[in-house]
């Protein structure tokens, strides 16, 4: 939680929720508020002396040079309290402050992504640390902040807005189990940092130094990987710099080597920011502008929770109407996995009734048992096929509402001309896996059910750079 200050001539005082600490020359000493909220409880002085050794303990992972040790306050021979001592570091080395300069931010953001892979590959892993990021484990830490928010006194946050963060949860979890259980079997879970935030990261000349650990609670810090990412994601694009958080987790992956299932990172990024929507209505009856910040940290969740729901997209139409190009750019776009018909036709056994019913039928079986898996891991997918057949796009929405996918469906359209031209041009330069002729056409043309269900979009005139952003248009709405 970033501190709020006030300073004299000698002395600066900033103060969080549950610490208060005081800068003096090179050094800054911490010392935790007699406190209780329902995920700590320092109303003992042992208690807080127990965590002053647990943060400089952890911190030393990340920053052994900073955290120098615990040490006494202590007046006229009597023992007021206890706290951790810190060597000072320059606030102009922030990571935050370095967003707002002309430093070569990129630079640093692969820096620390670095040594958060680094951590991460050396951290602690356990049967128990793993249990910590189960289905039910993930569920039971929405549920508890969910709780919390609901039994503060005033209620900062928006009602209708909670109701959905509400639902989009109990939907996430209620599909995406195969993945949270693959994460656990890859070896994904450990000990992390937990809190990892642009204000706690201090960029040097000899090297990056991460602060501030979670420390008082190991359930909270043992995570999946992603939840470190994320947080740290979710934090640059609160403060304004969403290209500095797509730069950071593709550094991290880079590092890492392995992708981060994007609707994983958005719910562990939605999960992150309605913590600290919790932690500002925890302050909002003390500080005016918490209110405004919880609000804006609980609308950055939904809006996670939203991009974090998998969607199976049906591109369809005719041949020679443009739907596989449209299919290529909206994948290019977002990420999504790409799967093609033609591509299941062309290898499956020569047969001059490739196109017969009988034959469709078996190649939409696989496209849509291909698109489970990918469903099931929670990826989103994007199915480019004809799907002139109303039978076929009942079966596909069996398959979203048995993995808990948003069902999305786009037909393409174009002049007659125009698609009969495409398709000989196509044939002749034969560099796509498209077999469709002209005739085939006119026999799937005469044949294709109604689809009111779906967006449509004309591309007879228009660039394909258009159509995929009519498409990504009609798919946020």
């Amino acid at each position: 939680m970033e501190p709020s200050t006030s300073t004299s001539s000698s002395v600066r005082v900033a103060e969080t929720h549950i610490s208060v600490l005081v800068f003096i020359g090179d050094r800054v000493y911490k010392i935790r508020k007699p406190v209780h909220f329902d995920f700590l409880d320092f109303r003992e002085r042992i208690a807080r002396l127990a965590d002053c050794h647990r943060e400089v303990e952890l911190n030393s992972r990340l920053s052994p040079d900073v955290y120098l040790g615990v040490a006494d306050l202590v007046m006229n021979g009597e023992l007021l309290e206890h706290m951790v001592v810190m060597r000072a570091l320059p606030e102009e080395r922030q990571l935050s402050s370095l967003l707002r300069t002309d430093e070569d931010i990129e630079a640093w953001l692969d820096a620390v992504a670095a040594v958060l892979s680094s951590f991460h590959g050396s951290a602690a892993r356990s049967a128990q640390i793993s249990a910590s990021a189960s289905p039910s484990a993930v569920a039971r830490k929405w549920r508890d902040n969910l709780e919390e928010v609901a039994r503060i006194p005033h209620p900062t946050l928006d009602p209708r807005v909670e109701t959905e963060i509400r639902s989009l949860v109990a939907r996430w979890l209620n599909s995406h189990r195969a993945l949270l259980e693959a994460r656990i079997a890859e070896g994904r879970i450990c000990d992390g940092h937990g809190d990892l935030q642009a204000s706690d990261i201090y960029c040097l000349e000899d090297g990056i130094r991460i602060l501030d650990c979670l420390e008082f609670s190991d359930a909270l810090r043992w995570d999946d990987v992603c939840a470190d990412v994320a947080f740290l994601a979710m934090d640059l694009e609160r403060l304004g710099r969403a290209d500095a958080a797509g730069m950071f987790v593709r550094a991290y992956e880079h590092h890492a080597g392995a992708r981060l299932p994007p609707p994983l990172l958005h719910l562990h990024m939605a999960l992150r920011a309605y913590v600290r929507a919790k932690v500002a209505c925890l302050r909002s009856e003390q500080e005016t502008v918490a209110v405004d910040s919880a609000r804006t940290f609980q609308n950055l969740a939904l809006k996670h929770l939203r991009s974090a729901q998998s969607a199976l997209v049906l591109i369809g139409g005719l041949p020679g109407t443009g739907k596989s190009t449209l299919a290529a750019g909206l994948a290019k776009e977002t990420g999504w996995v790409l799967l093609r018909s033609d591509e299941i036709r062309q290898g499956r056994p020569l047969d001059p009734d490739r196109y017969a019913p009988e034959a469709r039928a078996a190649v939409y079986r696989e496209l849509l048992g291909n698109a489970r898996e990918h469903l099931e891991e929670g990826e989103s997918v994007i199915l480019d096929a004809s799907w002139v057949s109303a039978k076929e796009r009942a079966k596909a929405a069996s398959v979203a509402e048995e993995t808990g996918t948003e069902l999305l469906a786009i037909c393409c359209t174009c002049e007659e001309s125009v698609g009969a031209e495409r398709i000989q041009r196509r044939l002749a330069r034969g560099e796509d896996v498209s077999e469709a002729t002209v005739a085939v056409r006119n026999v799937m043309e005469a044949g294709m059910d109604p689809w009111r269900s779906a967006a449509v979009i004309d591309t007879s005139h228009t660039a394909p750079s258009v159509n995929v952003e009519r498409a990504l248009r009609t798919l946020s709405r």
